[in-house]
């Protein structure tokens, strides 16, 4: 398997927050990792909260990562598919962020992760910072 069509895992996660320019991390109040640029954060990992739970149990979900997302099109277009693994809750209506539980994130290809956190990276960034990386990366279409 190529590795952009591996499955992801948590720890590409981190690996490629930290691999964007000018990246920094904080941690919340139970250690969880928040990446941030330029003071703003771009993909965090979130602690159990009452607005996520599994609807069979009534459990809170213990492993959400939030990913900052462009637009509310490009939102939509992510928890729409109910075969998507990346999902809202009402608490997040009007902000530009979808959830993704960890247990889930195998069903993405790191191809497909690292295309997300680089988007959220670009949602956060300075438009100088986002222009300097668009330069060096340019944006292939197919």
């Amino acid at each position: 398997m190529v590795a952009g069509k591996r499955r992801a895992k948590v720890e590409d996660v981190h690996a490629l927050a930290m691999g964007m320019p000018h990246v920094t991390v904080e941690h919340g109040k139970s250690g969880n990792p928040v990446y941030q640029v330029g003071g703003k954060s771009f993909v965090f990992f979130r602690t159990p909260r009452p607005d996520a739970v599994d609807p069979d149990t009534g459990e809170r979900y213990p492993d959400v990562i939030v990913f900052w997302v462009p637009s509310e099109s490009d939102k939509l277009a992510l928890v729409q598919d109910e075969k998507s693994p990346f999902f809202t809750t009402p608490h997040f209506d009007g902000h530009r962020s979808v959830l993704l539980r960890a247990s889930r994130i195998g069903e993405l290809t790191l191809e497909e992760l690292t295309e997300v956190v680089q988007d959220a990276w670009l949602s956060q960034a300075s438009r100088r910072r986002t222009d300097a990386w668009l330069q060096e990366h340019p944006i292939s279409t197919p």
